[in-house]
């Protein structure tokens, strides 16, 4: 007797998929909380990072494209291996900190979870701040694009250089600054390190669940990821004020 092979065979389930991602999956929803929560504290610091080195970049310093190549250098060198070997070996926090003591600290204030998000950027502080290279030659660009008379004519009318900042730079790169946003958000979405990738992978070859149920874990975290970059854009867009006549 000859077995034929029949391919792959196909059931619709409808939208049972889509249920049992949010029903019966106990990591997805686990995953989705903690990637929200560190994203939250995540993406301000490392475009605050990026602003800083920008300012610093953008003054009259000597070896300006040396250090611009540093800092974007492991934009490059970083990739998803190298990371995983730094994770590995503990090489992403800063020696110097003492993260038992952080974490007796903000555990007087804040709830267990917020604690645990926020030691978690600690100890992997050297990584996030390896993903803002390509955010510091945004800001860059727009920076050498400010014309440099509205700082001096703020500073011949007694401006200090704090409020040069609040009052030029900022409302200047604004609309960067929500580029910036936008840009990191998505990176760490798609990050190596991102563990809610790692669950759609896991999904997608086993044998109980499959491409079907990955597929739709996919399309939720997508839909998920688009509200946040709703949220950023609403938060960020510049707002036109009404003129009075």
């Amino acid at each position: 007797m000859r077995i034929t092979p029949v391919g792959l065979q196909f059931r619709y389930v409808g939208m049972n998929n889509y249920l049992d991602v949010w029903l019966k999956d106990m990591f997805f929803l686990q995953e989705l909380l903690s990637f929200s929560m560190t994203t939250l504290l995540r993406v301000p610091v490392i475009v605050v990072f990026a602003l800083i080195i920008a300012m610093l970049l953008n003054q009259n310093v000597k070896l300006k494209g040396t250090f611009r190549t540093i800092f974007f250098l492991p934009v490059i060198v970083a990739s998803g291996p190298v990371i995983n070997q730094l994770v590995d070996q503990g090489a992403t926090a800063i020696p110097m900190v003492n993260q038992d003591v952080i974490i007796s600290l903000l555990s007087q204030v804040f709830p267990m979870f917020i604690t645990d998000v926020i030691a978690g950027l600690f100890s992997q502080i050297i990584i996030i701040l390896w993903y803002s290279g390509v955010q510091i030659l945004i800001f860059l660009a727009v920076l050498q694009k400010i014309d440099p008379s509205l700082y001096e004519a703020a500073k011949i009318d007694g401006g200090s250089s704090w409020e040069c900042f609040w009052k030029i730079t900022l409302p200047t790169i604004k609309p960067i600054v929500l580029i910036n946003m936008v840009y990191t958000l998505v990176s760490l979405a798609n990050s190596g390190q991102n563990p809610i990738i790692d669950l759609i992978y896991a999904n997608m070859f086993n044998a109980t669940r499959g491409y079907g149920f990955a597929s739709a874990m996919a399309w939720m975290y997508a839909i998920i990821i688009g509200i946040m970059l709703i949220i950023i854009f609403l938060a960020f867009r510049e707002r036109k004020t009404k003129r009075a006549f």
